[in-house]
């Protein structure tokens, strides 16, 4: 037995001397998306707004309101659209639109508001940047507080896990706010 033990012990260890193991690197996952390019976009709801070349717009109609979807396939991502005639009723749809944000207020970590001013254009609303594991990481509304009323929120079609979807939130918030600061309304 300790001769077996004496011929195997010197085998054991020739053979188990490598290279010296060493842990890898944190790995960094790297995103890239298009540079985006933007284009103006006509709607039939009595505006227009720039549009990320890269997305796909669609027309989409829900309780008789004038709204649009805008599709980013590569995102797995929606940002949508809901425009409503101002009609002596400015103080509930600011109302619901605000209401619609707090929403997310259970799985948010932060919700960090930005008011929004253009006189020239007669735009005024408040940008919403919604950090955590809620549904939308962005949402907005925009009105001339005389006749249009513009509600917009983006969805990821996942799960919300804010730590993966961080990067495409962010590209994404980027698109929001340039459309909600190109809109020009038509009338």
């Amino acid at each position: 037995m300790y001769i077996k033990l004496i011929i195997l012990l010197p085998l054991l260890l020739f053979f188990s001397c490598k290279e010296e193991v060493l842990p890898k690197p944190k790995g960094l996952l790297r995103l890239s998306y298009n540079k985006p390019e933007y284009k103006t976009q006509l709607t039939d709801c009595g505006f227009s707004f720039e549009k990320n070349a890269n997305s796909k717009i669609k027309k989409a109609f829900k309780n008789k309101q004038c709204g649009y979807t805008i599709a980013y396939p590569n995102l797995n991502a929606t940002i949508y659209l809901s425009h409503r005639p101002v009609k002596n009723d400015l103080k509930q749809l600011l109302k619901d639109a605000q209401n619609l944000t707090q929403e997310h207020v259970v799985k948010a970590d932060e919700i960090i508001p930005k008011s929004y001013e253009n006189k020239e254009k007669r735009t005024y609303g408040m940008f919403y940047e919604v950090l955590g594991d809620a549904a939308s990481q962005s949402q907005f509304y925009l009105t001339d507080s005389l006749n249009h009323f513009l509600l917009g929120s983006v969805y990821f079609n996942v799960k919300p896990n804010y730590d993966s979807i961080y990067p495409a939130a962010k590209y994404l918030q980027k698109d929001m706010q340039l459309l909600m600061e190109s809109v020009k309304w038509e009338d």
